[in-house]
């Protein structure tokens, strides 16, 4: 067995402590999601609770209309995930493997797009969407999401198609394939752990995301998960227990996804871009 060096010691003291302190917050919030106001009041935020109470939890439950919040951003992130790796997919095609004319500078112009901060969006934008109708409809977010997620999906994948073997492809043309053929039949299904990645990770961005849901979407009844805790959050009744409460709630729902994806997480990343 190997005799462990200081240095090695240090770095295990060093993951422990960041450990703690990723996992702190989420203490804080289940130990405090169960406790009542008084409770929490003579215990303090780091003590368990002495009983479970689930009055904070009822209390967002009922003011928010949780499970309308809950749909709405399952509805939006769902259907942005999907958009958006399509779109990607069929881009990132064209560049990497169609090899259209000016291709670093379109990349370029989509890693552009990526740096652009949602500020910048949020003016131009609300005019035009109240110009169209879309103003307070889900399906402004959905646009809105689907276009920024979509020029990353873009820029990564052109990246990964570029270093597609060409003989895989020379192969398939010989075999008479079409393009429509070459990109379902051979391109999607080698690319598919990172098209599995992507959709999961577009979906948990698109659900986690704020400034623009909070921007686009007026009607309560629109509001996704992270926009109605904050709304509530921002009410003088709102206690301790009943803000842990729906931070508690607003995890739930992607800690679940997570761990439904989780192995198809795993194994989009081990296999690589291109087996």
């Amino acid at each position: 067995m190997t005799k462990k060096r200081p240095i090695d010691w240090l770095l295990l003291a060093l993951v422990i402590v960041g450990a703690l302190l990723v996992i702190a917050p989420f203490y804080l919030v289940l130990v405090n999601s169960f406790k009542s106001p008084v409770d929490y009041a003579t215990s303090g935020p780091l003590a368990l609770p002495e009983t479970l109470d689930f009055g904070g939890i009822v209390k967002f439950w009922e003011r928010v209309n949780f499970p309308e919040k809950v749909w709405n951003s399952i509805f939006i992130s769902g259907i942005v995930a999907v958009l958006a790796v399509v779109i990607s997919m069929l881009n990132a095609f064209a560049i990497g493997i169609g090899r259209v004319r000016g291709r670093s500078w379109i990349v370029l112009l989509f890693l552009l797009a990526n740096l652009l901060p949602q500020e910048a969006l949020l003016y131009p934008l609300y005019y035009m969407f109240k110009s169209v109708g879309l103003y307070d409809s889900v399906w402004s977010v959905i646009i809105v999401f689907t276009v920024i997620q979509a020029a990353f999906g873009t820029y990564l994948l052109s990246s990964v198609y570029g270093t597609f073997p060409k003989e895989v492809l020379e192969a398939a043309s010989l075999d008479g394939a079409s393009r429509w053929q070459i990109l379902w039949r051979v391109v999607f299904p080698i690319s598919r752990p990172t098209l599995s990645v992507l959709l999961i990770f577009f979906f948990i961005w698109t659900w986690n995301e704020f400034l623009i849901p909070l921007t686009f979407l007026a009607s309560n009844a629109n509001q996704t998960v992270p926009v109605a805790i904050s709304v509530l959050q921002g009410d003088r009744l709102m206690d301790v227990t009943t803000t842990s409460a729906s931070a508690l709630l607003g995890i739930i729902p992607t800690l679940i996804f997570f761990l439904i994806f989780q192995r198809t997480l795993t194994r989009g990343i081990t296999a690589g871009a291109v087996k």
